[in-house]
């Protein structure tokens, strides 16, 4: 049975009163949010983004279920830090269970904004550990560049990735490849309330593995100015890959005031004329 808690805490922040909250913007593409490219923007400075994405995968008679816990903050301008932890039902030796999938950590920094003639770049890094059963046996790490470049209402973006670390099985879910890279064009519709996504992409997992190129397709609709449900379908183009793979998620801007910074306090009368008078 899926656990409920996850949609709670979906429910509870979409719900919960804004403090200092931060605009969240419908065309932020994450990754995996609801496609495997990402944009080359950060999130807000000083502001928190909860996502709570959904996954089913089936491959052959291999069905996976996950819902993978992302907590992102944006440390600089144009800079987020982040964590997820995935969480995965898959079958085992004695069945079908539920499991800590990895931590995965990482950081995004937008280098360059869009301008004239340069797109708007980003450097990702990421390191994948391996927490919980199926995650793996060793350490990997990620190094990806991204692109994005906008022709007025759609937007092109372009990832390329590689992996760092030994060539060992990883986490069915948020792992680490070898190699992947890929191309994704969005189009904003409806008055500016919604994005549509297509990509494709190809990936190798490990260096014995087959190369799969799979396309997704995926919708964002920003529900108010905090929040955002995303929806996605991929499918494999080649014979490795999956089968389909669907996504659905929900995000959720936030500040926290204390962690703001506080504006300077101005002098007194009496301080100022004083000053005036030295």
């Amino acid at each position: 049975m899926t656990p409920r808690w996850p949609a709670a805490i979906a429910a509870a922040l979409i719900l919960a009163p804004r403090v200092a909250a931060a605009q969240i913007d419908y065309r932020n593409l994450d990754d995996d949010r609801p496609t495997v490219v990402e944009d080359a923007y950060a999130i807000e400075r000083y502001a928190f983004e909860f996502l709570l994405p959904h996954v089913l995968t089936r491959s052959g008679s291999a069905t996976t279920y996950a819902f993978v816990p992302e907590l992102a903050y944006g440390i600089a301008s144009g800079m987020h830090v982040g964590l997820k932890v995935p969480v995965i039902n898959d079958a085992g030796p004695s069945g079908r269970r539920w499991d800590i999938g990895g931590l995965r950590a990482f950081a995004l920094y937008n280098a360059n904004t869009e301008g004239p003639l340069l797109p708007a770049l980003s450097l990702r890094l990421d390191g994948f550990f391996p927490v919980g059963s199926t995650a793996g046996n060793a350490a990997r790490g990620e190094v990806k560049l991204i692109a994005t470049r906008t022709f007025g209402r759609s937007r092109l973006h372009l990832n390329g990735a590689l992996g760092i670390g030994p060539d060992a099985a990883g986490s069915p879910v948020e792992g680490a490849s070898r190699w992947w890279y890929g191309a994704a064009l969005d189009r904003t519709l409806f008055r500016q309330s919604v994005l549509l996504i297509g990509e494709v992409y190809a990936r190798r997992s490990a260096t014995s593995a087959p190369v799969e190129v799979n396309t997704s397709v995926g919708l964002r609709y920003q529900l108010s100015t905090s929040a955002v449900l995303d929806f996605g379908v991929a499918r494999r183009l080649r014979a490795a890959g999956p089968d389909v793979a669907l996504t659905f998620g929900v995000s959720k801007s936030f500040g926290l005031a204390a962690l703001m910074p506080r504006a300077p306090t101005p002098p007194t009368t009496e301080g100022a004329t004083d000053a005036h008078r030295h």
